[in-house]
């Protein structure tokens, strides 16, 4: 076993967007059903259109992150600590405007409150 994180400092590596893309014979959802594969090509289509794709961010299609939905796929930002389920193909632009910015220019950000859109018990 080689620890390669200083390595991956050394590259200005800062993000890493994880999309499901799992698939499973079962009655319960999975996103490879759910639209994964468009989910994650809609990211890496977003990051290179912003020329940061390869940069200090890196695209990892991921099996079951736990968040699984008929709805949507699952991704998960890192190491923003940030989660969301139900991403479809029409949301990636949305999502990853709110967490990079429109130009793709908010990289290295640590984790940052999260806004919790539950109504209040």
């Amino acid at each position: 076993m080689n620890h390669r994180t200083a390595d991956m400092r050394e590259q200005g590596v800062s993000d890493h967007v994880l999309v499901c893309t799992n698939t499973r014979s079962s009655e319960y959802p999975c996103c490879a059903e759910a639209n994964g594969q468009e989910v994650l090509e809609g990211v890496k289509d977003w990051l290179r259109e912003r020329e940061v794709y390869w940069s200090n961010v890196r695209v990892a299609e991921t099996s079951c992150l736990g968040l699984c939905s008929a709805e949507g796929t699952a991704v998960a930002i890192h190491p923003r600590d940030r989660w969301y389920s139900d991403v479809r193909p029409g949301t990636v632009p949305e999502l990853l405007r709110e967490e990079f910015g429109p130009h793709g220019t908010r990289l290295g950000l640590g984790p940052e409150p999260v806004k919790d859109d539950r109504p209040e018990t």
